[in-house]
């Protein structure tokens, strides 16, 4: 499980979140929703410790980063919106570090990893370096990379972006295989649509701060727009935005 509480930071002098709170249970997946500039890149960067709060807490099955660091990290999957990879490492050395980093078993990651390679098409791909993929083929790497580790949290960035229709499907598959293993899941999309249809709560951001929190149907109570969709939802955040 993921606990976010009273949560407040952002960037040197430039704070962002304003007393951010929300959960993600075990086999949940929640939906951070917002428009540009709401705060959804700088609370997933204060969850996975590229940025320090200035207050608050931030736990993963109880643990902190504040107190159990390596602990903490190994617990997170993270994919991000743009895809960083070494541009002088293979596919597979790219693997072997993550496994490295994770301390996991290299025969039985690579079982695992057997299976994706050949879902997204890249089997034949091992040896191959970042310079001759598509960044759809980078995303799907970082997709990988981030499913091997059998995370307890899974960070989503925009993970639709560069990918072909087959690959979001196969990407939406393995997400609802993670929810079924217990694996929280967090994900930032503005690909709504998407997003309605698989989420089972939503959290909704607006200048820095928690709008709303709850199943769509919270959401259009919430808002006052009964029967509404998380688009039309999302259309009122920018009207807000205009106020």
């Amino acid at each position: 499980m993921l606990e976010v509480k009273k949560l407040s930071g952002g960037y040197a002098n430039i704070p962002v979140l304003k007393d951010v709170s929300f959960q993600v249970a075990d086999g949940e997946l929640v939906g951070l929703i917002g428009l540009n500039g709401a705060g959804k890149s700088t609370t997933i960067k204060e969850i996975i410790g590229l940025l320090t709060p200035y207050q608050g807490e931030i736990r993963i099955d109880g643990q902190t980063l504040q107190g159990q660091a390596e602990a903490y990290r190994k617990k997170i999957g993270f994919i991000p919106e743009t895809p960083s990879l070494y541009e002088e490492l293979t596919l597979k050395e790219h693997l072997e570090v993550v496994a490295l980093a994770y301390d996991l078993d290299w025969d039985a990651a690579f079982e695992r990893v057997e299976k994706l390679l050949k879902l997204f098409r890249l089997e034949e791909k091992l040896d191959w370096f970042p310079v001759h993929f598509s960044k759809g083929m980078k995303q799907k790497v970082m997709i990988i990379c981030a499913f091997m580790v059998q995370p307890s949290l899974l960070i989503v960035d925009e993970p639709f972006l560069g990918l072909d229709p087959v690959a979001i499907q196969d990407l939406i598959d393995l997400i609802e295989e993670e929810k079924k293993r217990g694996t929280s899941i967090l994900m930032s999309t503005h690909v709504l649509d998407s997003a309605e249809k698989m989420c089972d709560r939503f959290v909704i951001l607006h200048q820095g701060q928690v709008l709303a929190d709850g199943h769509l149907d919270q959401l259009c109570q919430s808002f006052g727009q009964p029967n509404a969709s998380l688009n039309e939802i999302y259309l009122t955040l920018t009207q807000k935005e205009v106020d």
